[in-house]
């Protein structure tokens, strides 16, 4: 609209402008980094939310969508969880109990995946509530290896905390006969 002078900056798209190494403001911002979706819990939650949208879909398209609900709750469920551990809230709202929220997540979409698989492909002749069925086998799947792998990690930080616990323990009650042998002298 107005001339350009030409003392402004170049045009931050032209191609004869370096790069630089910051991010670009706007829309980029909310994307996940990729190093976390390159690691194996943001691979894992891309999963989640693929096959919970797929399995949405398919339920959305059948001739009676009884149970659209649960792909999409799950759907944005894993899509929350996504952009929360991409953005590192769990280190920025310390008051939630991250990993127990997680687990709890995918042990009840991994059950009830399970269930409305059997029931779709079981009861349904619809071709849409088979595809949709055979999808929630593989989210079933996908939901279980998922927290099959988050209870191994609390699992391994509480063996850790027992055994400071323990050796704190162990320590003072050192401490104490060894006071309590002084105190006799």
């Amino acid at each position: 609209m107005w001339p350009r002078d030409a003392e402004s900056e170049p045009d931050p798209e032209s191609p004869d402008r370096p790069r630089s190494g910051r991010t670009v403001p706007g829309l980029r911002a909310l994307l996940p980094a990729r190093a976390f979706l390159c690691s194996l819990k943001g691979r894992l939650l891309l999963a989640e939310s693929g096959l919970s949208f797929i399995t949405f879909v398919c339920y959305v398209v059948s001739s009676a969508s009884a149970f659209l609900t649960v792909p999409l709750l799950e759907f944005l469920l894993a899509v929350y969880f996504l952009f929360a551990d991409a953005m590192q809230l769990n280190d920025k709202w310390q008051g939630l109990c991250w990993p127990m929220m997680d687990f709890l997540r995918c042990v009840t979409a991994a059950l009830i995946y399970f269930v409305i698989s059997i029931t779709a492909v079981a009861k349904y002749s619809d071709g849409a509530y088979k595809a949709a069925g055979v999808f929630g086998f593989f989210a079933t799947i996908v939901f279980a290896i998922d927290f099959y792998l988050i209870f191994n990690e609390v699992a391994k930080f509480l063996k850790q905390g027992d055994s400071t616990n323990e050796t704190t323990a162990h320590r003072t009650e050192e401490e104490n006969n060894s006071n309590s042998d002084l105190d006799s002298d």
